[in-house]
């Protein structure tokens, strides 16, 4: 027997230069890697092909396989696949992975419960297998996990590092750690899946949500929108206004207040929309002419107020604002609903929040959830502030992208990211 060698930068490469060379009826003796993977530079990988011939190397004859156990280079590595495929069938019944075949397939197999113990125990192991994988992932967990007075497991490590990530404050998800340990039951921590399920089902609860309410028959609902100055509050309104007199079951009828007479174009913009959608506006200048404006709309339904934007530290525009709620005299109540971005950190909500809120806010509505990676950030706010939720807003387009508030999606996001065909 003749020992010939072949090198690749992986065995399939070098097998099939020795292919190439020599067909199929060689021998693979022995692959090894000889080099290993490094910046900038491949690995390579040796395999020992043996052919007949008189002349044997003797610096492999210890590494050759007898005669009666070695096959051919075609059929050795259709063995291979062949193994393979079947292992991962075997594996796919045992998971009970859907098989593609079925899945529009009246006739597929269903299930029993009447399954052997041996298989129950078999799957039970897959499930801890790849909860194992999970674990592997987190592998610095002990360096990272919070400094709490009991001992976090480590099947925590991968809901802790993506609420971490989603921009949550810290002192919020150790406090929420503290509280899911205390009242999580001891078996369902033995698997993280069970884990990420019980922290959004703790999470949802504590995230305050005011539901739409419509107005009740005679009664009117007048809504004002504050806020920093390009958050979206005209585009808000207008989503709002669309919302109110078109999509809704009862097509209600809508008038607009523009208090925002600093900003031309913002007028300008709202009365482009009041007309499209022909709806009453009428602009307030200063303060007394406030109630005037609310009596003007009081054949509406919903009277909607924008406002002019101004910086958190713009305390003289701020002022200006409650000028105009303090000249309400008329029987309407206004809820104050602050608008503001996702896209800026924990901080600096929390910074805003505080300078509105000598206006009273009733809500919250949190705009540009498309231009944003991370929701901890308003889940920290809420849950901080008390003050709930009543819509979100993810994109420009008008109506379409106004979404009413809701626990399941705002969790979505915070742990899976912000999915659109959720919204």
């Amino acid at each position: 027997m003749k020992i010939l060698t072949f090198t690749g930068s992986s065995p399939s490469e070098a097998l099939k230069k020795a292919k190439a060379e020599i067909g199929d009826e060689g021998l693979l003796i022995e692959t090894r890697e000889i080099r290993k993977k490094a910046l900038g530079r491949t690995a390579l990988y040796e395999i020992v092909i043996g052919i007949d011939g008189n002349n044997i190397n003797t610096t492999y004859t210890n590494r050759v396989k007898p005669l009666q156990e070695q096959k051919p280079l075609k059929q050795e590595s259709e063995d291979v696949l062949f193994d393979i495929s079947s292992a991962a069938t075997q594996i796919s019944k045992i998971a009970s992975v859907t098989d593609p075949l079925y899945e529009h397939n009246s006739m597929r197999p269903t299930s029993t419960s009447s399954e052997p113990k041996e298989l129950k125990e078999i799957k039970a192991e897959i499930n801890k297998l790849g909860d194992k994988v999970k674990l592997i992932q987190n592998m610095f967990w002990d360096e990272k996990s919070p400094d709490l007075e009991s001992q976090i497991p480590s099947e925590f490590a991968e809901i802790y590092r993506l609420a971490s990530k989603s921009g949550m404050d810290r002192e919020h998800l150790d406090e929420i750690m503290r509280i899911t340990l205390e009242h999580m039951p001891l078996k369902m921590r033995e698997n993280s899946s069970t884990v990420k399920r019980y922290f959004q089902t703790l999470l949802r609860k504590m995230i305050p949500i005011r539901r739409e309410k419509t107005p009740e028959v005679g009664s009117k609902k007048v809504i004002m929108l504050v806020g920093p100055t390009g958050v979206g509050k005209t585009t808000s309104i207008a989503k709002l206004a669309a919302r109110y007199s078109y999509l809704l079951e009862k097509k209600y009828k809508v008038g607009l207040v523009v208090l925002d007479t600093y900003r031309i174009g913002a007028v300008e913009q709202l009365m482009q929309y009041a007309r499209m959608m022909k709806l009453g506006i009428e602009t307030v200048v200063d303060p007394p002419e406030f109630s005037t404006a609310l009596n003007s709309l009081r054949y509406c339904d919903y009277i909607l107020i924008d406002t002019m934007g101004s910086s958190p530290y713009d305390k003289g525009k701020i002022e200006k604002i409650y000028e105009c709620l303090d000249a309400n005299d008329t029987e309407y109540q206004v809820d104050v609903v602050l608008v503001m971005p996702s896209s800026i950190k924990y901080e600096d909500l929390k910074l805003t929040y505080e300078n509105f809120s000598s206006l009273n806010i009733d809500t919250i509505i949190f705009t540009k959830l498309d231009e944003t990676t991370g929701f901890g950030n308003i889940f920290s706010l809420v849950y901080e502030t008390k003050k709930p939720i009543s819509y979100f807003s993810v994109g420009q387009e008008v109506p379409e992208d106004l979404v009413v508030a809701n626990s399941d999606f705002l969790v979505d996001c915070l742990l899976n990211g912000f999915n659109r065909s959720k919204a």
